[in-house]
């Protein structure tokens, strides 16, 4: 047995190779199940430390661990990564020419790899199976294993098929990982991918030092200019845009402005597409603006913020695609602006989908999840969390409505009004007219249509345009309103809105002020820790040098955790440098010496 600080075989190899003291988590009872030669399933946030779960395991253990991938970037990052700590790790796919999967193989059957990175696709549609077989495998990691749901949009087919690993290789631990799966999912993951008696790990889903906000949409590109500017000049970061056309128009419009900023979307040229990941992988200050193409499985650990100027499709998209931020474990924001046809444009798509009722159920409540999420009052991560199966006590003071809580008012009589109105008018027309009849706006529209008749002609001038467009968004957000299904923009009432009308229940709203400087805009970035800015820009030159002169991203020589610790401890000796955090003995042989120096220059004279 060993203890929850995991064996000493495991503990040596954190040390000597990874440059760690401790495990995180369950990542000594992970390993040790693994090693061991169990099953397990292991959902941890991004972030938390899953590819030690299996690399570990792979080192320990005879024989060459089997990771399968989906993404090439990823891959490339990982072997990367591994190669500079010493570990003997190759990829197999599809930018290798035949003398390197030559090779490969060739090293693979004369036991001189640890790890192999692998695409499903690679692993599943040739002779590679017959090839492995014939050779000791330690492990099989299926990583990013959402993507055998197919309801999720990251849905590869290829993932149903690793099921044939338990059959053709039973005495072999599998090991599944993910950072986002609902229950739904996660039963997916074991049943596909898993036998029955697997080992189920889950960990926390909440990432502590990412700091949630949500604004409404008002100038969406001149909102993200000025929380660009304010909180993050210099620093990496991803902004989503639900189309490919707004991602070009928007990094232009960035770039225009001083912010360097790439477009990525599946339909650029692949060319194009590898050069801007691998820009934003191994520059600093790049902002990259994508389509949901872009970031499964990016190891990029400084990302300081991810944006949405558009919702995404689910609550569970949001997590995913927001857990590329801060993977450091520094304070990283995600930050997302919405607005009416946002929602008009999500629950249209619910509508239109030609799946079968299950499945349109289904995403329904994750849809009501993500529009739960932006319109609460409360701290957002017990609404964010609970998706996941995961209760929080709320008052994180980590999110928007804990740094500046917003107001709620009655709006019982305002919504039965609206409602009203879009009933009289005949639930076909948009959020414009049915605000224009209630406002009593004397238009020729109005009078051709006869609803100037109306009872509800005039009734709500006692609200500006401004709140009726809040009170329409937040209904359709809690379902009291949906759009019409031909997406001709059309209003129509739900039979949630019943008790409502009857007088059986009230409606508190959100209060959508203008947004002030709250407490949250205060600047977030790794330097608010560092004591020594000129220090700090010394480290991360040298940093810079080494990472070029070695073809691979600077994070891949040392994180920026790792740097804040040179500057906090000021290591004077190989001795001292080596009790670093990411100091293994392989990076210390070949960064210990060039890094003292940067810092023994920076001491003043």
């Amino acid at each position: 047995m060993t203890d929850h600080r995991g064996s000493p075989a495991a503990r040596a190899c954190l040390q000597q190779v990874f440059g760690y003291s401790d495990f995180r988590g369950q990542q000594a009872e992970i390993i040790d199940c693994v090693t061991q030669g169990q099953d397990a399933l292991v959902l941890m946030p991004t972030g938390g430390g899953k590819s030690l779960c299996y690399q570990i395991p792979a080192l320990l253990r005879p024989g060459v661990g089997i990771v399968i991938s989906p993404l090439i970037a990823l891959m490339e990052d990982q072997v990367s990564a591994l190669r500079q700590q010493g570990v003997r790790a190759a990829a197999l796919n599809s930018t290798r020419s035949g003398a390197e999967r030559a090779a490969t193989l060739k090293a693979i059957h004369a036991g001189e790899l640890d790890l192999l990175y692998i695409a499903p696709e690679r692993l599943l549609g040739s002779d590679l199976l017959e090839q492995i077989a014939a050779t000791e495998i330690a492990l099989f990691a299926i990583d990013e294993a959402h993507c055998v749901s197919q309801w999720g949009h990251d849905f590869r087919p290829e993932y149903l098929q690793l099921g044939i690993l338990g059959q053709r290789f039973p005495q072999v631990p599998r090991i599944a990982l993910t950072a986002t799966a609902d229950h739904r999912t996660r039963e997916e993951i074991q049943q596909q991918l898993l036998p029955e008696n697997a080992q189920v790990f889950l960990a926390s889903f909440d990432r502590p030092n990412l700091r949630y906000e949500v604004g409404l949409k008002e100038k969406p590109r001149e909102q993200l200019l000025r929380f660009i500017q304010t909180r993050h000049a210099g620093e990496s970061g991803i902004v989503y845009c639900m189309s490919r056309r707004g991602t070009e128009q928007t990094a232009d419009w960035l770039n225009a402005r001083g912010i360097p900023a790439l477009a990525y979307h599946a339909g650029l040229e692949q060319e194009t597409r590898q050069t801007h990941q691998s820009r934003f992988l191994r520059e600093d200050g790049l902002v990259m603006v994508a389509t949901v193409a872009f970031g499964m499985g990016i190891d990029k650990p400084d990302v300081r913020f991810v944006a949405h100027l558009d919702l995404p499709k689910t609550l569970e998209s949001y997590y995913q695609e927001t857990g590329r931020a801060g993977r450091d474990g520094l304070p990283a924001e995600a930050w997302m602006i919405y607005g009416l046809q946002d929602i008009y444009r999500i629950r249209q798509l619910s509508h239109q989908s030609s799946a079968s009722e299950a499945h349109k159920r289904g995403e329904q409540g994750r849809l009501e999840a993500l529009l739960s999420f932006c319109e609460t009052s409360d701290c957002r991560r017990p609404a964010l969390l609970a998706h996941f199966g995961e209760k929080h006590p709320g008052g994180c003071g980590q999110c928007d409505n804990c740094l500046n809580p917003p107001r709620t008012w009655d709006a019982t009589d305002a919504a039965r009004r609206l409602l009203s109105c879009v009933y009289r008018t005949g639930q076909r027309f948009g959020a414009g007219h049915v605000i224009d009849v209630l406002l009593g706006s004397e238009g020729p529209r109005a009078k051709s249509l006869g609803h100037d008749q109306l009872s509800t002609f005039g009734i709500g001038r006692d609200h500006p345009r401004a709140t009726w467009q809040s009170i329409i968004r937040q209904l359709l957000a809690k379902g009291f309103l949906a759009p019409d299904p031909a997406g001709h923009g059309g209003l129509r009432l739900t039979d949630a809105c019943r008790p409502l009308l009857r007088g059986e229940i009230s409606v508190e709203l959100r209060e959508d002020l203008p947004q002030k400087a709250a407490p949250s805009t205060r600047k977030v970035t790794a330097t608010d820790v560092a004591v020594d800015p000129d220090t700090w820009a010394r480290l991360r030159a040298e940093r810079r040098r080494l990472a070029e002169a070695e073809g691979v991203p600077p994070y891949v020589i040392f994180h920026d955790t790792t740097l804040l610790a040179m500057l906090e401890q000021r290591p004077a000796s190989l001795a001292e440098f080596s009790q670093l955090p990411g100091v293994g003995q392989r990076k210390l042989e070949r960064y210990g010496e060039s890094f003292l120096k940067a810092l023994a220059d920076c001491e003043p004279a």
